[in-house]
């Protein structure tokens, strides 16, 4: 991917963040410099997608790190529960962070600079990000074996919610990036992206990566899933996800639960893609995911511009769970996990 278009660049000791909200009409980075400004854009969505939510909050505690005289455990903790509480839902926020506040106990035990404590995150972060690509390579080719066997040689239509390409993933996307794959392979004949309200990442941002990448693709509104499954006009369905618990039960972007419900009922595979970072196997079941609320102006206004009457009311989680049962396979880097079997994920995710 260009740099241009890559959503985490760091640079001259600084963190550039593509402003996703303003996406697809204009490409600008906004300069981040310290820890509260990071927090910040993760909690307004200028960074957004759980793996780079994730490797934005590393750059984040790298900055407040620089930024330090001197260092203790329990100021490090504090800054690592900042950066944990710019969001609740995705787990790889706090896996990141957890694996920082990690790196910078030992680099306390063992009595080092400030600055080599600095360099060590900055170097963890970029780590990460090509790992990401590597890994989310791997799964992709999972989907596409997957698809290969189940729909055949005949070049497939498939469909996805919210965005997980990379805007969200930093390179190569999770669930899109097996579309992106599979499209490279010469199989893909067209994709459906969910509008995705209230926030329109599917309008803004899958459809702007599928532009991109020269993918054939049409918007859809939410609503129109039953007529588009019951019409054969989708062959599988892709989605990413924030939060994995241990039974399968999967949190994702507001809208899923209904897709995967409509999807068994007309038997269209569905599946979710998703790296390790995003389970959370010490949780039972989705029951006990905490879902984000946003602000109500997110459904009552549309850049400003009133839609509802004045005092109405509105309801806005930013997040659904979905049953596990209603998921065919859930697709990681170190394999294909079929949700049906209780003990199947904690092994292969602990594998």
């Amino acid at each position: 991917m260009m740099e241009t278009y890559r959503p985490i660049i760091w640079r001259d000791h600084k963190l550039f963040l593509l402003d996703q909200r303003l996406l697809p009409q204009e490409e600008k980075f906004i300069e981040i410099t310290t820890l509260s400004e990071t927090a910040r854009a993760i909690t307004d969505m200028i960074v957004r997608g759980a793996p780079c939510i994730g490797f934005t909050a590393i750059f984040g505690i790298a900055l407040w790190v620089k930024d330090q005289d001197y260092l203790d455990q329990s100021l490090c903790r504090k800054a690592c529960d900042e950066m944990i509480a710019a969001r609740p839902t995705a787990v790889n926020l706090s896996f990141e962070v957890n694996r920082c506040f990690n790196i910078m106990k030992e680099h306390l035990s063992q009595n080092l600079s400030i600055s080599d404590l600095y360099k060590k995150l900055i170097d963890f972060g970029e780590l990460q990000i090509h790992e990401s690509h590597e890994k989310n390579t791997t799964m992709a080719k999972i989907g596409f074996q997957e698809l290969s066997k189940t729909i055949g040689s005949r070049k497939w239509r498939l469909m996805t919610h919210c965005n997980t390409g990379f805007l969200a993933c930093g390179s190569l996307g999770t669930a899109l990036g097996v579309i992106s794959y599979a499209h490279k392979q010469g199989m893909v004949e067209h994709v459906i992206a969910d509008e995705t309200r209230p926030y329109m990442q599917g309008t803004r941002l899958t459809a702007f990566e599928l532009a991109k990448e020269n993918i054939p693709y049409s918007i859809a509104v939410e609503g129109a899933a039953s007529f588009l499954l019951s019409n054969k006009k989708v062959d599988a369905i892709f989605v990413g996800a924030d939060r994995i618990a241990r039974n399968g039960d999967t949190a994702n972007k507001v809208g899923t639960s209904t897709l995967a419900i409509v999807a068994k009922h007309y038997n269209i595979p569905f599946y979710v893609v998703a790296p390790v970072s995003s389970f959370d196997t010490s949780i039972s079941d989705g029951s006990l995911i905490e879902i984000e609320m946003r602000p109500i102006a997110e459904i009552t206004e549309l850049k400003g511009v009133r839609l509802a009457p004045i005092h109405a009311q509105a309801i806005n989680p930013s997040f659904d769970v979905t049953d596990h049962k209603l998921i065919t396979g859930i697709i990681c880097e170190k394999g294909f996990i079929n949700p049906a079997h209780k003990e199947e994920l904690y092994k292969v995710v602990n594998s």
